[in-house]
C-alpha cells in the first residue's frame, strides 16, 4: 500500500516544461478513476508550464491496449515522453494478473528499446476504493506524479 501522498513533491526539482510536447494514453475502463487521473495529470502538466495544445490525449478501450496507443505515440507523434494511464482491479478470475503483467512488460520493453520514455501509470488495486484513494483520494493522484515524472524524464 502506498504510505505517501501520490501529488507531493517538491516542486523547485522539476523543470520547465513550456517547450515539451506531451502524448497521454488513457483507458477508458474504470472511467471514475482514469478520469480522475487524467484531470491531475493534465493540471500538473499545465502547472509546470505545458501549454494545453501540447497536450494530446487519446483513449483506447482498456488497460491491455495502452501498449498500442503508447507505442502508437511514440512511433509518430513528435512527441518528449507519452504518459499511459488506467485503472485494472482485481477480480474473481486471473485476468487481473493477465493485463497487470502484460501492460508492464510492454510498457518496460518500450522504454528499453524507444527513445521516447513512456510513463507507467497503471493503477493495481484489489478493490475501487484503493484506486479511488490513488486517484485524487486519500492518497494523492498518480497522474500528478506521472506527469512529474514525464517532465523528468523528457528533460533527461
Amino acid at each position: 500500500m502506498a504510505t505517501k501522498n501520490l501529488s507531493d513533491y517538491n516542486t523547485a526539482t522539476v523543470p520547465d516544461a513550456s517547450n515539451m510536447i506531451f502524448g497521454i494514453v488513457v483507458a477508458e475502463w474504470n472511467p471514475q478513476v482514469t478520469g480522475a487521473l487524467l484531470e491531475g495529470c493534465v493540471s500538473t502538466l499545465e502547472k509546470h508550464g505545458a501549454l494545453p495544445e501540447n497536450i494530446h490525449v487519446k483513449r483506447v478501450p482498456g488497460s491491455f491496449e495502452l501498449i498500442y496507443g503508447a507505442r502508437q505515440m511514440t512511433l509518430n507523434g513528435g512527441y518528449d515522453a507519452v504518459i499511459i494511464l488506467g485503472s485494472v482491479i482485481r477480480g474473481e478470475t486471473p485476468h487481473f494478473d493477465y493485463i497487470c503483467q502484460g501492460v508492464t512488460q510492454g510498457i518496460a520493453r518500450m522504454n528499453a528499446t524507444n527513445n521516447i520514455p513512456v510513463i507507467y501509470g497503471l493503477l493495481t488495486t484489489e478493490n475501487m476504493q484503493q484506486a479511488l484513494d490513488r486517484a485524487g483520494g486519500r492518497l494523492g493522484n498518480k497522474g500528478d506524479e506521472c506527469a512529474v515524472v514525464a517532465i523528468k524524464m523528457a528533460k533527461f
